[in-house]
């Protein structure tokens, strides 16, 4: 785990590339997509950066579009770079206020915020399909992708659920959103032929434990089914299974999702391997190719993998108000389970 200096180390190279208009940046000059930038906002406020947190929502906020979404990648200067609507990346802010909520307790806040959470969900609820699965995003011309992605709607399950959890804290119920959640949480636990293949990669393994469509040992199962494969050079998580690359951002998430069953052990070795690609200002390379032994891509630092190891070591050493809010929040409302032509249940 983290020293406190390296986690103040760490969290200042993410405020470092907060733009002046609350835009962040992967790396210097580079872009930015509203997933990744929201998993950076939730870092800072980790650090108690609470006006460069609010910043990130607030530039957010200016950019959406009228039908709540947003486009999957932004330049300096807010230039679309890649204008697809992708339904995870237009989502995951709702994440960031539970998360920000958590610490802050900042009620007024959310209010002001839910607007935004409201056009967002709205646009990702428009493409959820019968089976409950969302289609993975809005192409430019206007057309809906064809395909869901597991890894895209598993995170998608848990913003709604956070979503849910905003809405009955405001008094705002919104009783559709939860049952919507409970519907995708099911498919992505139950129905993995809803999704477009992707098994090589690490995400589709631990993210439905991530999100919490598979707890307990359920959970347990999924990624001890997989872990000699994605782990077996033991220097942390391979991204792609048939790749010798390891990724300290998907071992950071990792850890959360075996903290969030139960496996500290595991959990505390996936974060510790991080530290591989920690570099002496406290920021983080992306990646690492084994055989050649050389960063990957070549010399990349990138905010959302610092980020995601700032959430991983804050799940494990319990430092900040919102340390559970990956593994074991108990202030969100439980998944509504609503498997077809069965009437809604909790678990």
């Amino acid at each position: 785990m983290l020293t406190a200096a390296e986690r103040t180390q760490t969290i200042e190279s993410i405020a470092g590339l907060q733009l002046d208009n609350g835009m962040i940046e992967w790396f210097p000059g580079g872009h930015s997509d509203p997933w990744n930038h929201v998993e950076a906002a939730m870092a800072l406020a980790i650090g108690g950066y609470r006006d460069q947190a609010d910043a990130a929502y607030h530039w957010l906020a200016g950019l959406q579009h009228d039908d709540g979404s947003w486009c999957s990648y932004y330049t300096a200067g807010d230039l679309i770079e890649d204008p697809r609507r992708d339904t995870n990346v237009s989502l995951y802010m709702a994440t960031g206020l539970w998360h920000h909520w958590r610490i802050f307790r900042d009620d007024a806040f959310l209010a002001q915020m839910f607007p935004m959470l409201e056009g967002a969900v709205e646009f990702a609820l428009s493409l959820q399909q019968p089976g409950g699965e969302l289609l993975w995003s809005l192409e430019p011309v206007g057309s809906p992708h064809r395909y869901a992605l597991l890894t895209g709607s598993s995170s998608s399950a848990f913003s709604l659920r956070c979503a849910t959890g905003i809405a009955e804290r405001l008094g705002a119920d919104r009783p559709e959103w939860e049952l919507a959640a409970g519907r995708l949480a099911y498919t992505v636990g139950n129905s993995p032929d809803s999704f477009e293949p992707k098994e090589p990669w690490a995400m589709d393994w631990y993210y439905p434990v991530l999100c919490g469509a598979l707890t307990g040992a359920a959970g347990r199962a999924r990624l001890a089914s997989r872990w000699d494969e994605f782990t077996h050079d033991k220097r942390g998580v391979r991204c792609v299974s048939d790749q010798p690359w390891i990724t300290a951002s998907e071992t950071a998430e990792c850890s959360l999702a075996h903290l969030a069953v139960g496996e500290r052990d595991k959990a505390m070795w996936l974060l510790d391997s991080t530290r591989a690609l920690r570099d002496t200002d406290g920021a983080y390379w992306t990646g690492l190719a084994l055989k050649e032994n050389v960063h990957f891509p070549a010399d990349e630092r990138s905010v959302y993998t610092a980020a995601a190891v700032i959430l991983a070591n804050d799940a494990l050493t319990e430092e900040s108000p919102a340390w559970d809010v990956f593994v074991c929040d108990t202030h969100l409302p439980e998944y509504a389970v609503v498997p077809s032509g069965d009437a809604a249940r909790k678990h």
